[in-house]
């Protein structure tokens, strides 16, 4: 889909609120052995300036990402839209989503930095779990815990390009995105007709 200037939103810390609610992206580089992605948790910094995260070490990019270029993608909720939700004949099907990109070059983390990622990971998440006591490293074995972050390698990525996408409808009229709204919600997809309810008046460049 191509990222209209219509779809980025007016909020300028509303990518930032999803990259820390979703908390998940696709982590892209080339590698000698062509393009690679990998799955990761992720932690957005105070400033949003760098974001974190953690791959295993026997993972196809962990080997030649520090000081690479990376793409790092977190997506949001997305769904079909009908052409015949429009009132008009002359429309296509298309779809609407959620996608925040995020650009910049990646360095490998020192053992004391990976572990300092782990504890704000954990305890960001741990807080929506809403455990008391929450979990921490605390309650493991050391020497087990040392062995399982033995098995992983951490990385920060210095973001230079945020490429937010929020397409929601923005370029319809009211009408129609009430339509498009109900045709959503129809087909099982609610948070995305809720994020159209709450995000979609936003109509920058309709």
């Amino acid at each position: 889909m191509h990222p209209n200037s219509a779809f980025r939103p007016k909020q300028d810390d509303l990518a930032e609120l999803l990259v820390r609610e979703i908390g998940f992206a696709a982590i892209f580089a080339s590698t000698p052995d062509g393009p690679r992605v990998a799955h990761a948790p992720v932690v957005l910094n105070d400033d949003r300036s760098t974001l974190q995260f953690h791959l295993a070490r026997g993972n196809a990019l962990t080997r030649h990402l520090d000081g690479a270029s990376a793409l790092a993608v977190v997506q949001g909720p997305d769904a079909y839209v009908s052409a015949s939700w429009y009132a008009g004949a002359d429309q296509v099907p298309t779809w609407n989503y959620v996608a925040i990109e995020m650009e910049g070059v990646a360095r490998r983390l020192d053992d004391i930095a990976l572990v300092a990622q782990l504890d704000t990971l954990s305890a960001q998440h741990e807080a929506r779990v809403g455990a008391n006591p929450p979990w921490t490293r605390a309650k493991m074995n050391p020497a087990i815990f040392g062995k399982m972050t033995g098995a992983i390698t951490g990385f920060e990525m210095r973001i230079t390009a945020w490429r937010p996408t929020i397409k929601l409808s923005q370029n319809k009229s009211a009408d129609e995105r009430a339509r498009v709204i109900a045709g959503v919600e129809a087909t099982g997809h609610g948070a995305l007709a809720e994020l159209m309810r709450h995000l979609g008046g936003d109509r920058e460049g309709a």
